[in-house]
């Protein structure tokens, strides 16, 4: 038996492709399957069933297409109410091929259908994939589905935790979700473990009490990707296939469509088309994309020459967004928006200075752990919901962790006629660094 996986490193998730004796067991499937299936061609292997442990929050799901493709069995959770023809997973109701069992096993608390699915290879039990319920070090999130239900499912989660801690300590454990995914609630690092290292480790493993265990899972909850409440409707109707990823050049932007820059941030702060957005491409474009943007809109990308729109028209697509209108290579004299980079001592200096007006757009608990006094924090979606609190006279000094979201959020100062200037290649706590550094001397 080997286990294949499939990291999608701007969402934080994994899939993967279990594979015995020729047949395959693909779990959890983003919706650009052409790279599982080509995976399972490649060696040889023929995907007998594709396994989904829920309904996702967080990416539009390649379930249903892969399965019409392969000729797979696929297989939901009982409670899934999918609107299209699945084999519905019992708990503890074995289903049996490939020379393999699958066992599927409730585990409530992430969603209130979620499934994990314990494999036996000759009647052992050998490996459990665990999607959004047990992730390593920690746990998923049970607040996506709204505040309403956050506890209740938490108290949920405790109990499936429990339950798959009580498996043999050699069983492999492989979750959907981990690091850099805001389905978990946080700590979530390495992509694999075993039970027996995740009773050691797991400090959510060792809280007894259920509402104990609720408060320490809802006590510093994340911000929520404005995308996320579209998702589970899109998988329990059914998604259609893939779009073309290649779209049209263009000469200038498609009309009624919002301008996403996604050219390196130094080329954007050169100079952006007036009104555009800039994201530069990165493993996590397109979940900034999906946030930032109203959802479903039209887009028009502008890139420079050369770059690989392909990989930004998939990301949006992973989480259903179909409607990219073509690229536009050349923004040209027109690309007047602009913003400023600075390296960190200037950027710490400048920002010293009395009545420095300072935007910090990282995230609650990251503001909590390291602060800047002067700032005024708003983590980067509020800067496009919210009312900035600066004067459009002066200069707006963003910051963030590492300069990604601050070059964003200058961006979208820069398109509302603000002087914004980035922290670049650095964040707040590098500031704070440099602070004390330049006072102590």
């Amino acid at each position: 038996m080997d286990v294949i996986t499939f990291p999608t490193p701007g969402l934080g998730d994994q899939s993967y492709l279990l594979t015995h004796e020729g047949q395959g067991i693909l779990v959890d499937p983003q919706r650009d399957i052409d790279r599982f299936l080509r995976a399972a061609e490649e060696r040889g292997v023929e995907p007998r069933f594709v396994l989904e442990t829920h309904l996702h929050n967080d990416y539009v799901s390649g379930a249903e297409q892969a399965a019409l493709r392969s000729g797979a069995e696929l297989v939901l959770p009982a409670a899934s109410g999918a609107a299209y023809r699945h084999t519905p997973a019992f708990h503890l109701e074995d289903i049996h091929g490939g020379g393999l069992t699958i066992r599927p096993v409730h585990t409530p608390g992430h969603t209130p259908e979620h499934t994990s699915y314990l494999i036996l290879l000759d009647g052992e039990m050998t490996a459990v994939f665990t999607g959004g319920s047990l992730l390593i070090g920690a746990a998923g999130r049970t607040d996506l589905l709204g505040p309403e239900r956050a506890r209740s499912l938490a108290r949920l989660q405790h109990g499936s935790l429990r339950r798959l801690a009580r498996l043999p300590r050699e069983v492999e454990v492989f979750p959907t979700h981990g690091a850099g995914s805001f389905c978990t609630s946080g700590g979530a690092g390495r992509t694999t473990s075993t039970i027996g290292a995740e009773r050691d480790r797991n400090p959510l493993l060792w809280i007894d009490d259920a509402d104990d265990f609720a408060d320490r899972l809802l006590a510093a909850p994340k911000p929520i990707p404005a995308f996320y409440p579209f998702m589970g409707p899109a998988n329990t109707l059914g998604v259609p296939p893939m779009p073309p990823v290649r779209v049209p050049e263009l000469d200038e932007p498609a009309e009624g469509t919002h301008v996403v820059d996604i050219r390196p941030r130094r080329a954007q702060a050169r100079g952006m088309l007036p009104g555009s957005l800039g994201i530069s491409l990165d493993e996590d474009f397109g979940s900034w994309a999906g946030w930032l943007i109203p959802y479903g809109e039209p887009i028009t990308l502008v890139a420079e020459p050369g770059q690989d729109v392909d990989e930004a028209v998939t990301q949006l697509a992973r989480i259903g967004v179909d409607e990219v209108a073509g690229v536009v290579r050349h923004p040209g004299d027109a690309a007047t928006q602009t913003y400023e980079l600075l390296g960190l001592r200037d950027f710490a200096r400048r920002v010293s200075e009395p009545g420095a007006q300072v935007l910090d757009v990282r995230m609650r608990d990251e503001r909590e752990s390291a602060r800047l006094e002067n700032a005024v924090g708003l983590h980067l979606p509020d800067v496009f919901t919210e009312d900035v609190p600066f004067d459009r006279s002066e200069p707006v000094y963003v910051a963030c962790a590492s300069g990604r979201r601050a070059a964003i959020a200058a961006s979208e100062l820069a398109r509302r006629g603000y002087s914004a200037i980035a922290l670049d290649g650095a964040g707040i706590p590098d500031v704070i660094a440099e602070l004390r550094t330049s006072h102590a001397a």
